[in-house]
């Protein structure tokens, strides 16, 4: 799909993360649950806070275009490494101290998800196949830092991200992905925050209850460690496989349009209803579907996620 601008790509995301709504998870919510992510509410917090954050934003969006348009990240070599990761555990109850096996698995998601070792990417359908995308490097767990605090429920306005607000303050952000998992309310699963935002609060974070793939968590629907997978993904630059508008655009160019976000598990193929009339990629993380529906990353979306990291991007100091 041909690029449009930047400024265009940030009002799209505006309009993202439709809502369904839910019962929060400590009054026993269940599978029917939709997936429901927060991107639209913390992006218009944080622009309205910080009016500099476009022009951040914009930069970083020119940068990438820039370097993939000049062929930069075709190199294997463009990015390798290890991405640290720092886990906050904040717990109010004994279920919500999740344990480190559930966090190994967490981990071990984010590694076969990321580099195509995922067992179901033999799902993949033939015509999407030459499409799938791996970033090349790996996630390594570099520190769990458990906490009990006394708020029962956290939305999403960033106070998981301060110890003066009973949550735990952000670790070395420049170095380390830092992961929050505690009892989101307000139907949400996770949310991560873009590259440019304020280093104070850079991170992605996650219901304790569909993290990992062992443990306590949400079944059969969220179970599988792809709420992470499809956070991080954002934390890496991504949006939306439909852009955040009806039939728009994700700034991408090897995933088809689709018509809106797609829930639980579509068959396939589904045709969009834009102008190109294509099959959509139902099967890509960064759609709305259930963990066990979605288990592709594009080649595209492998070089968005590189160059946030490649010499001169917004978390290139990951690897130097």
């Amino acid at each position: 799909m041909q690029k449009i601008s930047f400024l265009l790509g940030v009002a799209l995301l505006l309009a993202a993360c439709q809502k369904t709504a839910r019962p929060d998870v400590e009054n026993k919510a269940t599978e029917t649950q939709n997936r429901k992510c927060a991107s639209e509410e913390v992006l218009q917090a944080q622009l309205a806070a910080d009016p500099s954050l476009r022009q951040r934003m914009k930069d970083i969006e020119d940068f990438t275009q820039n370097l993939i348009a000049r062929g930069k990240l075709t190199r294997t070599e463009a990015v390798s490494g290890t991405v640290p990761v720092v886990v906050h555990v904040l717990y109010n109850t004994p279920q919500q101290n999740i344990s480190d096996a559930q966090i190994k698995s967490q981990v071990d998601v984010l590694n076969e998800d990321f580099n195509l070792q995922n067992k179901d990417i033999s799902g993949v359908p033939s015509v999407f196949v030459p499409r799938e995308g791996t970033i090349g490097f790996r996630f390594q767990l570099a520190q769990t830092i458990r906490k009990q605090t006394s708020v029962t429920t956290w939305l999403p306005n960033d106070d998981m991200k301060y110890s003066s607000k009973g949550g735990d303050d952000v670790v070395d952000p420049d170095h380390k992905l830092n992961l929050w998992v505690c009892n989101l309310g307000d139907g949400l699963l996770g949310y991560a925050q873009f590259p440019g935002g304020k280093p104070a609060t850079d991170g992605v974070v996650i219901g304790y209850f569909c993290f990992g793939r062992t443990g306590g968590k949400l079944e059969p629907r969220f179970d599988k460690g792809r709420t992470a997978t499809h956070e991080i993904g954002h934390w890496m630059n991504l949006r939306h496989i439909w852009g955040d508008k009806t039939c728009g655009n994700d700034l991408v160019d090897d995933t088809p349009q689709a018509t809106t976000y797609n829930f639980g598990c579509p068959s396939f193929p589904k045709y969009n209803s834009c102008n190109s009339g294509e099959i959509e990629m139902t099967m890509n993380y960064m759609d709305y579907t259930d963990d066990a529906c979605m288990y592709m990353f594009t080649k595209g979306q492998s070089n968005r996620m590189n160059a946030v990291f490649f010499n001169g991007g917004p978390r290139s100091a990951f690897f130097q």
